[in-house]
């Protein structure tokens, strides 16, 4: 069955009006060009046509186009963990979730849309800059109202819709009034169509303000629409004569919009400007309301009249609402005039707080709760986490430390079950900064442990070390709590890694006897865990099996899925180290849903690495195989390097059951290489046993020419001669060199001649049939490029040679008969196949070789 592409991609809310030449051009220049910039003022419908665009796309790029939306974006630190969130990618240590994206990333054919970039341009610029150089199938499409500057990317300007004229009366603008206006219920605008005509020019084409104009006609006509509009234009000419026209009009469109509005409606749009993400009716009642101006029973009336003039978009899944950027920015502009800022936002973040407190005790503590419905608490908290970065903001703004505090904790707790703690860093900081004389000590001492708990995730260990201690201290002054718990669970991971067993045994006994005194069944669990890995590290698997049954029942009952889940993966982990393969399957299977439902990708990568490895022991060589490749695509997605090296030492015990020695020792070697890479370097007893095993059966020289080849070959390509390696077939102790196997990706075993054709091939593993096998180890990047010259198609050699004249583009284009977008592909996979960076360089290096001698 095809495989289908992914995407995130919302569906459309209304018909795509126009812009066909438009779409066919970007849609062209998206498969050939690395970045492509669709640059142009607020309104003029960049977002809307990239959606489109990427749309249309999704079949040329196999492993997915992604939206990542940055207009809520305000730190330019989130950028990174704003594109992290959306390709799942999780955060392994600290400055490493940039490294998570570049595996992620590299070798896929992947389509990033990057939405509302002009206020990030400087670090939208890097970081696309490096992800484009480190990645190579890797294309990005961007909207901003200001192009990056990069090397490599192609502006695109966005047009305004066509105008009307005498040749052309039904331009894309009328169609496009018409449309919505239709949508709106104006069923006439047809009967005054010059009325339509002059509108559409005097709106100059852009899609918002024909939308907001459009979303008025049903009550008031076409000319009528268009005469307000021109008396605001004249009134906006006395302003800042130095702004674009068109963002004069835009600003009059919005301020006409916002003109008809009543009273009342006005008053509702400018607080709900407070809102980040999307809200519901519920939560609009409790911020906006006063009980003056707007009492909650209106909200709901006044909001569907804002929906319907189009300046709040309603969604049918679950109610939710939102503003469009532009008018939230808008109304917040009226909010400030009218002196509600402070009450306003102070009020988000009173509200946002007690929700998500809500959410925290209702998931985590109420053990009264099924599963399912706390399950639900977990789900909306998620959902707020925009409106929680903005009102954090205020807090810190405000100075409203305790608020900021309390939400910050209850924040955490949603993010921690998927392991989502980078920014949590950054919000302790910050409050932390405060003046905190009026926030209650035992608060403090709850958020030092919330910053070293985050710490500790970004292996800044000697930074939370410090915290720890501190925060324990102080929560052991007040009556205990469900936090002062997980500070004793991060304490533990602390100090074991740190080698300070005394200080964490000492914490693992107090944890014990406060979780067992408060009947805290969740930290209780963690620390009968924290028994188990201790008595396994000290080669006690009887006592690890009755410290993990303990776990596993503490789990069942506190009733928490993730650490029934913990519970259960521990458990499997110990009947493997017993050699009861049969049962650590059980455990391991078991644990798979829970984590499937939890969307922690990160423990489900770990848990069916596990499971291959156990299933390969056990001769079940096709669920081993299924296993260990959900395994690497759920560590390449979430971008954990240290799940691609567990993946990799699982598929060496894989090739090693079905008797393929080559393929055991290059996945040994591949996961050694990565396990350095990211600074560990204790290979596990079973590496050396293999070589040792591979030194008797294939001998010395055979071996380190495996081990080399899997050094230099990238992971993936690695793995996938294992995964693709028949069950029933052997290998015939030759080592292969890379070469083609019947037209599949090498698998292994010996070849039959013939240049390997797997794209995804690492360089310094391509086959070099005039270069002797012992040598093909140390082939440089260069003469891999030198060698891969005769790869260039001869139209692609043909445009090469035309280099040489400084011809742009079109003028190649018009001399080969073909059309600029192909040229621009043409030339980006000259760049790719030849390693270079510019037009100068292929147009020397054609000129050397006499490409211009056609």
């Amino acid at each position: 069955m095809t495989a289908q592409v992914q995407h995130n991609l919302p569906a459309e809310p209304n018909r795509f009006v126009g812009r066909a030449r438009d779409v066919a051009e970007l849609c062209a220049l998206v498969r050939g060009e690395r970045v492509v910039t669709l640059s142009g003022v607020g309104g003029i419908g960049k977002t809307r046509l990239s959606l489109r665009v990427a749309a249309r796309a999704l079949p040329g790029f196999t492993d997915g186009v992604w939206l990542v939306q940055l207009a809520r974006v305000s730190d330019p630190e989130l950028i990174v963990k704003e594109m992290a969130d959306v390709l799942g990618v999780r955060e392994e240590g600290s400055e490493r979730l940039l490294d998570g994206l570049r595996v992620r990333l590299r070798g896929t054919r992947t389509l990033l849309l990057l939405d509302n970039c002009e206020h990030l341009v400087e670090p939208c610029a890097e970081l696309v800059a490096g992800l484009i150089a480190d990645c190579p199938e890797l294309r990005f499409l961007l909207t901003s109202r200001e192009p990056l500057r990069i090397p490599g990317e192609l502006i695109w300007r966005v047009p305004p819709l066509d105008l009307p004229d005498e040749c052309h009366p039904d331009a894309e603008s009328v169609l496009f009034f018409v449309e919505r206006a239709a949508a709106a219920g104006a069923r006439a605008v047809t009967d005054s169509m010059p009325d339509v005509i002059r509108l559409c020019r005097a709106l100059d084409g852009l899609p918002l303000a024909l939308e907001l104009a459009a979303a008025r006609s049903s009550l008031l006509s076409p000319g009528r629409i268009a005469d307000r509009i021109g008396d605001r234009f004249r009134l906006l000419t006395t302003g800042d004569r130095t702004a674009h026209a068109r963002q004069r009009t835009l600003l009059a469109t919005v301020e006409w919009s916002h003109d008809l509005l009543d009273h009342k409606e006005r008053v509702l749009l400018r607080r709900l400007s407070v809102f980040a993400g999307r809200f519901d009716l519920d939560l609009a009642e409790q911020v906006c309301a006063d009980g003056g101006l707007l009492r909650g029973s209106e909200v709901l009336d006044v909001l569907s009249g804002l929906v319907d003039k189009s300046l709040v978009l309603h969604h049918g899944d679950g109610g939710r609402y939102h503003l469009l950027d532009t008018i939230r920015h808008y109304a917040a502009e009226r909010l400030r005039e009218a002196g509600e800022e402070a009450r306003l936002r102070g009020g988000h973040l009173q509200v946002i707080c007690a929700e998500m407190e809500r959410c925290y005790e209702a998931g985590s503590l109420d053990r009264r709760l099924s599963w399912p419905a706390r399950a639900v608490h977990f789900a909306r908290g998620r959902t707020l986490l925009d409106d929680c970065r903005a009102a954090i903001d205020w807090a810190v703004e405000s100075g409203s430390a305790e608020l900021g505090l309390r939400l910050a904790h209850a924040a955490l707790a949603i993010l921690a079950v998927r392991g989502d703690l980078r920014e949590t860093v950054g919000w302790y900081e910050r409050l932390l900064g405060l003046d905190l004389s009026d926030v209650p000590a035992d608060l403090i001492g709850v958020a030092k442990g919330g910053l070293a708990f985050g710490l500790e995730a970004r292996d800044e260990l000697d930074r939370a070390a410090g915290l720890i201690e501190e925060s324990i201290e102080e929560q052991k002054r007040h009556p205990y709590t469900h936090w002062l718990g997980v500070t004793y669970g991060a304490a533990l991971a602390v100090f074991f890694r740190t080698g300070q067993s005394d200080t964490a045994l000492r914490y693992l006994r107090e944890l014990e006897t406060a979780a067992a005194g408060h009947d805290d069944l969740f930290n209780l669990t963690t620390a009968r865990i924290a028994r188990l890995n201790l008595a396994l590290f000290q080669g006690q698997p009887r006592q690890a099996q009755r410290f993990g049954e303990e776990a596993l029942a503490l789990a069942m009952e506190a009733g928490h899925h993730w650490t029934l889940a913990r519970a259960l993966t521990h458990l499997g982990a110990v009947a493997e180290a017993r050699g009861d393969l049969e049962a650590a399957m059980r455990h391991h299977a078991a644990a798979l849903p829970i984590l499937e439902e939890l969307d922690n990708r990160v423990e489900l990568a770990r848990c069916q690495a596990k499971v291959g490895r156990v299933a390969a022991r056990l001769h079940d060589f096709p669920a081993a195989r299924r296993s260990l490749a959900a395994s690497l695509v759920l560590s390449r997605q979430t971008g954990r390097r240290s799940g691609v090296v567990r993946a990799l030492v699982a598929l060496s015990v894989l090739a090693q059951a079905e008797g393929d020695l080559d393929g055991a020792v290059r996945a040994a070697a591949a996961a050694n290489a990565l396990r350095e890479s990211i600074g560990q370097h204790d290979a596990p007893a079973r590496t050396q046993e293999l070589l040792s095993l591979a030194r008797d059966k294939l001998g010395e020289g055979r071996v380190a020419l495996l081990w080399a080849s899997g050094t230099e070959q990238e992971p993936g390509a690695v793995a996938r001669r294992i995964l693709d390696r028949a069950s029933d077939g052997a290998s015939d102790g030759r080592a292969c060199e890379g070469r083609a196997c019947e037209g599949r990706a090498c698998d292994g075993r010996a070849c039959d001649g013939g240049a390997c054709d797997a794209a995804d091939v690492h360089e310094a593993a391509l086959p070099t049939p005039s270069l002797p096998a012992s040598l093909f180890v140390s082939l440089s990047g260069p003469a891999v490029r030198e060698l891969r010259n005769a790869t260039l198609t001869v139209r692609e050699r043909e445009i090469a040679g035309l280099l040489t004249e400084g011809l742009s583009n079109r003028a190649v284009a018009a001399q080969l008969v073909i059309s600029p977008a192909t040229v621009a592909r043409h030339v980006a996979n000259i760049m790719e196949k030849l390693g270079f960076s510019s037009r100068a360089q292929i147009a020397v290096w054609a000129a050397e070789r006499r490409l211009d001698n056609r």
